[in-house]
């Protein structure tokens, strides 16, 4: 009789284990990162750089913002998984996060003129 199948190439939960390094989510101020949250590279990947893969990927990937959600979608990963990665990239200052909508016009909601002309049109309709 054998032991139990190891398979060689971790797949799953193995695999986001050893991404993670058994780490179940962010901390710091990669724990306020959501789906839309935009990140941008600031240090280029390449050869030498001592990280992993899936780092370089997204450091790649991230030259323009790409938020969060467009991020995992394109690396398969799930949020919180790529949320550690994120995490990583964003202590050792490789990466910038920023809120898809400028501080400045969080507080200013939406222009009532605007809406009103939109609700006057459509009513014509």
């Amino acid at each position: 009789m054998s032991g139990p199948h190891r398979p060689t190439d971790p797949s799953g939960l193995e695999r986001y284990y050893v991404l993670t390094g058994g780490r179940s989510g962010p901390d710091g101020p990669a724990s306020s990162l959501d789906v839309a949250t935009l990140i941008t590279s600031r240090a280029a990947a390449g050869p030498g750089t001592g990280l992993q893969h899936e780092h370089e990927e997204i450091l790649r990937r991230c030259r323009e913002p790409l938020s969060v959600a467009e991020l995992g979608a394109h690396l398969g990963l799930p949020f919180n998984i790529l949320a550690v990665l994120l995490a990583d990239l964003l202590d050792a200052g490789r990466v910038e996060a920023r809120d898809p909508i400028p501080a400045s016009d969080a507080g200013r909601g939406p222009d009532l003129a605007l809406l009103e002309e939109v609700l006057s049109g459509l009513q014509r309709l």
